[in-house]
């Protein structure tokens, strides 16, 4: 915990008043809401998703799980992983409530983002994300997701504030092995998202930073 008062001490007066103001898991979310999703090749530091007001999944992940632990719960981080060549993963803090999983996320896609607590196992709260990841080609390409990577048993705090501190965390985080979420048989089954779910998953999307596009 030293390092998030060192984190806070790097912060300008008006984005640390900011930063303590997120006193739950939805103002957090409220914040990385604010910010323009921005899928740049840079992985920021939480410091820096404040000083360039920005961000991607990533990022926003990053810093929500940076966020949850001032307030008192674990640094956790999931990693949603697609169908190889098909999509972008997509990182989710996620937390627990009376034994019950919820996230925050930052994503391009409105449902890709908050879940409430109220999910028994990790499985079934991933799967509420299934119907709305697809692609621009309107393939559903969630396959697997990971087990919680802990931030706090990171012994060098610069992550919070460094980029090559967020390249040892992606590095950890991208090199676990995910959980298949459903078969290859399945897979190959799978309808595409319909018209009005497409249009509905997409509302405020900047396609310009979408898979595919960019």
């Amino acid at each position: 915990m030293d390092g998030i008062a060192e984190f806070e001490s790097r912060l300008p007066q008006a984005l640390r008043t900011v930063f303590r103001s997120l006193k739950s898991p939805k103002a957090i979310q409220a914040y990385l809401d604010s910010l323009p999703y921005k899928a740049e090749e840079l992985d920021r530091s939480p410091l820096r998703v404040m000083s360039d007001g920005q961000g991607h999944c990533l990022d926003g992940g990053i810093f929500a799980a940076l966020a949850l632990w001032r307030i008192g719960f674990r640094p956790l981080l999931v990693d949603l992983v697609p169908a190889p060549g098909s999509d972008d993963d997509h990182v989710l803090a996620v937390f627990q409530v009376d034994g019950l999983w919820g996230t925050l996320a930052k994503s391009n896609y409105p449902n890709l983002r908050y879940r409430e607590p109220v999910h028994r196992s990790l499985r079934e709260l991933v799967m509420t994300y299934f119907e709305f990841y697809f692609n621009l080609e309107r393939e559903k390409t969630l396959r697997g997701y990971t087990r919680p990577l802990d931030l706090s048993k990171f012994q060098d705090p610069a992550w919070m504030w460094e980029e090559e501190g967020i390249k040892k965390v992606s590095k950890r985080l991208y090199s676990l092995k995910p959980i298949q979420l459903i078969s290859e048989k399945s897979a190959a089954k799978l309808s595409v998202s319909d018209e009005r779910t497409y249009r509905a998953g997409t509302y405020g999307t900047d396609f310009n930073w979408s898979y595919g596009a960019r």
